[in-house]
């Protein structure tokens, strides 16, 4: 059965097919066009430098209307995310657009990582940390951090 929100699905994994953004990825899971699993790298030059983050995404058929449920899948410490994984952020919330598409969510919630806002906390205990103690905040991410184990490639160099 095709939808409005299954055709914009479709639209936007050809996108993310054909012009992906820079250390992100997505798809739906192969039964579910609605349900999508995605992959976003930490950025460069952050605390999360290096790590993998696998996050779902729930769509309604309400979608691009409606935003999706984003939620990490990976163990996360960070001010904007809820200890179940789901996510602070206004585009996602009060701030959806339709013309947001899911580059666009993948990327942005890749830009939260670097930029904290501690001001709109899910975790409000990151987010203390965050603003009054840099160090053991920085700790506590690193001792959460989702790094990627060896591949057999790199066991043979």
């Amino acid at each position: 059965m095709s939808t409005p929100a299954r055709r914009r699905l479709m639209t936007d994994l050809k996108r993310l097919q054909e012009d992906p953004p820079d250390s992100v990825s997505g798809a739906p899971t192969e039964n579910d066009i609605m349900i999508w699993n995605a992959v976003i790298s930490g950025p460069y030059e952050t605390l999360h430098e290096g790590e993998i983050f696998e996050l779902t995404l729930e769509f309604t058929e309400e979608y691009p209307n409606e935003p999706p449920t984003v939620k990490f899948v990976s163990e996360m410490f960070h001010p904007n995310i809820y200890n179940n994984g789901k996510i602070c952020l206004d585009i996602l919330r009060d701030r959806w657009s339709p013309a947001y598409d899911v580059p666009a969510i993948l990327v942005s919630i890749q830009s939260l990582l670097s930029d904290p806002n501690p001001d709109s906390a899910a975790n409000s205990f990151a987010a203390q940390l965050y603003k009054r103690n840099r160090r053991e905040y920085e700790k506590r991410v690193r001792a959460t951090a989702n790094r990627p184990g060896p591949t057999n490639s790199s066991l043979n160099s």
